[in-house]
């Protein structure tokens, strides 16, 4: 799964990266995503075609939800099912979107107790999680915009430190992912074949409260 991330670029850079067009949102970055959390997204505007840059809430909304506080709201989707599953498939057939990352958090099961890692590309790219995306209007008219992040089986590196991982799709997947162009987006629901670079860091990343870069500092 992925419950918690960084995502340290300023939305300049994220706009520049995924050639979006549009205002760019008042977003100062964080090195503690959470969920409940405003997040930038990279979204394809159904009728322009066009590639735009929001802030989106993590855990994932339906549109057909009644009642807010009675709904589950997902921050991860299983990609093996995500077509077939209520919660999800409306959204995977026409919303999804892509989530830039620049390290996330993974909690390793131990003797000891849960230990937190890090996790970020070898090669110091941006992460760049395949998503899903929904609008919300609740009977007062009060609009959310949330998403959940697609997630698979760990790949061999990963797989030591928990068994699933997000989507990690690589530049050439963008298009087919946000519907730019035809073809299964299901092809591109599996472990990531890209390097990565783990370390051991300090507990005070499960205090949602603490928000500094030294959470990625190793230990």
């Amino acid at each position: 799964m992925c419950g918690r991330y960084a995502a340290i670029l300023p939305a300049e850079s994220i706009a520049a990266l995924f050639r979006t067009d549009g205002p760019l949102p008042n977003w100062a970055g964080t090195w503690n995503m959470a969920p409940t959390k405003d997040a930038p997204v990279i979204r394809r505007h159904p009728e322009t075609g066009e590639r735009h840059l929001g802030l989106l809430r993590w855990g994932l909304v339906p549109h057909w939800v009644k009642d807010l506080k009675a709904t589950r709201q997902p921050i991860n989707a299983r990609g093996e099912t995500i077509a077939v599953t209520p919660m999800f498939r409306d959204a995977y057939a026409r919303r999804r979107c892509l989530v830039p990352v620049d390290a996330f958090y993974e909690w390793q099961t131990t003797p000891d107790g849960k230990l937190p890692w890090a996790i970020a590309r070898a090669d110091a790219a941006c992460l760049v999680f395949a998503g899903l995306w929904e609008g919300w209007r609740g009977p007062d008219g009060t609009i959310i915009r949330s998403f959940t992040i697609v997630t698979t089986s760990a790949n061999s590196e990963l797989s030591p430190l928990h068994e699933r991982m997000p989507v990690v799709l690589e530049e050439p997947d963008w298009p087919l992912w946000l519907g730019e162009t035809e073809g299964g987006p299901a092809s591109l629901i599996h472990p990531s074949g890209a390097g990565f670079r783990t370390w051991r860091i300090g507990t005070a990343v499960n205090n949602v409260r603490h928000d500094a870069a030294s959470l990625l500092d190793p230990v």
